[in-house]
């Protein structure tokens, strides 16, 4: 990818923690090496291997999660005096707790396509396509310096990282990994997620909800079958799950304040053998998405209650699996303002722009339940690319000067974190 511009470092030597050129030389090759070889939720071992081995290079300890996969070290004032988890805190401190960063290490289920890439995927059908290599790297980078700032005695406050497994295996590896006590102390917890319509060298910032809620849903319908001449003498199958599909959304929308953004958007819909053959089976999946914490509450009866209506109607016998993902992402405006004060001390008020809330669901929400935090949409788009690289897509690619950007953001966040 294109190197990073240096041009618009107004305060670049206000606080330390700049990112030294061959530690991103190296964060680059690691970056490239998990991009090589993705693995999907819960099974990132070798993803967990790699990112424990530099840490204990650098002289940190981190602990592994209970699961196998993940970890999390802490950097600071008494931190080397432990195994990453203090296990007599378990619950957030809101008033002295540190400081925590959250990268998610998961892959996705599909073919990397980037043909031209030396870096892309070894592993078939595994790609990283959200860019969860590039959070992990940043973490890891922004964990180095930490590590060497407070050698120097320039880390007034500790800071925790959390590197989390399976964010893409619904309802999110958070949940598990907040069982496992990772937020015990914490106070404040930070993220970045890679956003390809933001240029490299940019974060976008929002405060309240930032991504929406995010759940599954698997759908089966039923009835006798039967010869397609004679529809009127069995259940039409075909044509009741047609009209799940299209009328379900339609009074999802009308049952609820469409300022909530309830939406039912069906991915897969499959039935029947043969042309002359009423099916007796037809199943559909798809998401469902929500833009207010408040009616995602409600949505699965509301969504429910639509599918059995129409079901009905058509004599379909239907089961249905709403699977609960995620709530919103909502940024904490304490949170929302640190990352951007620590964004214009690394680089001005031009490198931050303001965002819309995204229909994408993230699970950093769960850890936003607990204590507050923010997350910030780190730019990895080419400056000038006119090429959009959408996430969950083969061809994803990001700009890696943005594995800088994320490092002295997230240095600087951990400088700025109030002391008291």
């Amino acid at each position: 990818m294109s190197p990073e511009s240096e041009a618009d470092h107004p305060a670049e030597n206000a606080l330390p923690g700049t990112l030294p050129e061959a530690l991103f030389a190296e964060l680059v090759a690691f970056r490239r090496d998990l991009h090589m070889h993705p693995e999907l939720g819960n099974q990132e071992f070798r993803t967990t291997a790699a990112i424990k081995a530099r840490l204990e290079k650098a002289g940190l300890r981190p602990r592994v999660l209970p699961s196998g996969t993940g970890l999390v070290c802490d950097i600071g004032k008494d931190a080397e005096d432990d195994t990453g988890i203090d296990e007599n805190a378990t619950e957030p401190d809101a008033a002295h707790g540190m400081l925590a960063l959250r990268a998610d290490i998961d892959a996705l289920p599909i073919p990397d396509t980037k043909s031209e890439s030396p870096y892309r995927s070894t592993v078939p059908d595994r790609a990283h396509a959200c860019g969860h290599d590039v959070h992990t790297t940043v973490v890891l980078g922004t964990g180095l310096v930490l590590a060497e700032l407070h050698r120097e005695g320039l880390l007034a406050r500790p800071v925790r990282l959390v590197f989390q497994p399976a964010e893409e295996v619904l309802p999110g590896g958070a949940t598990e990994a907040i069982k496992a006590g990772v937020l015990g102390g914490v106070s404040r917890i930070l993220a970045v997620h890679c956003d390809p319509r933001v240029d490299a060298g940019t974060i976008g910032l929002r405060q309240g909800a930032i991504t929406s809620a995010c759940d599954r849903l698997e759908v089966s319908l039923d009835g006798p079958g039967g010869h397609s001449a004679r529809p009127h003498l069995t259940t039409d199958l075909v044509t009741a799950a047609a009209r799940v599909v299209t009328d379900v959304p339609a009074l999802v929308g009308r049952r609820i304040d469409t300022r909530a953004g309830l939406a039912v958007t069906w991915g897969r819909i499959e039935s029947g053998h043969a042309p002359n053959v009423i099916p007796q089976h037809a199943e559909l999946s798809g998401t469902v998405r929500c833009l207010d914490i408040k009616a995602w509450r409600h949505a699965p009866d509301i969504v429910v209650a639509a599918i059995d209506e129409v079901a009905n109607l058509h004599k379909a016998k239907s089961e249905i699996n709403y699977v609960r993902g995620v709530p919103p992402v909502v940024n904490e405006p304490v949170a929302t303002e640190l990352l951007r004060e620590a964004m214009t001390a690394r680089r001005g008020p031009s490198a931050v722009e303001d965002t819309e809330q995204s229909l994408g669901g993230e699970d950093f929400s769960w850890y936003l339940e607990h204590v507050p935090g923010a997350m910030a949409r780190l730019g990895v788009r080419t400056p000038g690319e006119r090429t959009l690289r959408d996430l969950h897509q083969g061809d994803f690619d990001a700009d890696e000067s943005a594995i800088r950007v994320g490092v002295e953001l997230f240095t600087a966040a951990a400088l700025l974190h109030p002391t008291h």
